[in-house]
């Protein structure tokens, strides 16, 4: 009998010893959970937020480990993304600006407009003002915008590429059975005259024809089918060499 009330004293001393053990790790499970809400509202960030209560809930819950969460790995991630995000090269924009002040300059900013992205510049030309109906033959109009523009673009060294486009009504004529035919030849006689009128170096030129298939605005109105209907000359932007 003695023998068997010790092995019983002995295991509710056990029992009651590990007590201590059970307060200490929810008490560090409730620092964590402290620590990690305070480091993710440190964010304005609404997701961070609800991730971070997220984590809570699952702690509380008897879920997965705070430690094994995802909260912070996201956290770092987003900052990542957000300082990797390319910016356009203030040499970019400097050149943009020039190319703006030389058609004011001209007083061309009613023939041509003028964009930019990472890539290069866009001198946007309308057709009407290039080329007839159906044409790919430069009009007089379009030969005194194409000397100012070869005087601009002689201002930079930078590749140029020409782009054709038309709107999307069929093209099917003597000259051209497609819009692709159009939009390449109206480019190509940009091309030619540049390099053959211009002096612009053949070297730094290229041509290509986009037909109906990149319109600017949808083709649902004349005003817009023309506005489709032009001419681009890119100065390429290389970002090697500016």
């Amino acid at each position: 009998m003695a023998r068997r009330r010790k092995k019983k004293e002995i295991k509710n001393n056990s029992s009651s010893g590990g007590g201590w053990m059970t307060t200490f790790s929810d008490l560090m499970s409730l620092l964590l959970t402290f620590f990690i809400l305070l480091y993710s509202m440190s964010s304005v960030s609404a997701e961070k937020f609800e991730a971070a209560a997220k984590s809570m809930q699952s702690a509380f819950g008897g879920g997965e480990s705070m430690i094994e969460g995802s909260t912070v790995v996201d956290i770092e991630t987003e900052k990542i993304t957000e300082t990797s995000e390319e910016t356009i090269d203030p040499e970019l924009v400097k050149m943009y600006n020039e190319v703006v002040a030389f058609l004011e300059m001209k007083e061309m900013t009613s023939q041509a407009s003028v964009e930019y992205d990472q890539d290069g510049i866009y001198v946007n030309i309308q057709e009407s003002i290039l080329f007839g109906s159906g044409s790919a033959i430069i009009a007089d109009s379009g030969k005194n915008t194409l000397n100012d523009l070869g005087e601009l673009i002689q201002q930079f060294d930078n590749a140029v590429v020409i782009e054709g486009y038309t709107d999307n009504v069929p093209m099917n004529n003597n000259n051209f059975s497609s819009n692709w035919e159009l939009s390449t030849g109206r480019a190509l006689s940009v091309l030619r005259y540049l390099s053959e009128e211009r002096n612009v170096d053949p070297t730094r030129l290229a041509a290509k024809g986009y037909g109906e298939y990149h319109p600017i605005v949808p083709n649902d109105s004349e005003s817009n089918k023309a506005k489709n209907r032009r001419v681009n000359i890119v100065l390429v932007y290389d970002r090697q060499g500016g």
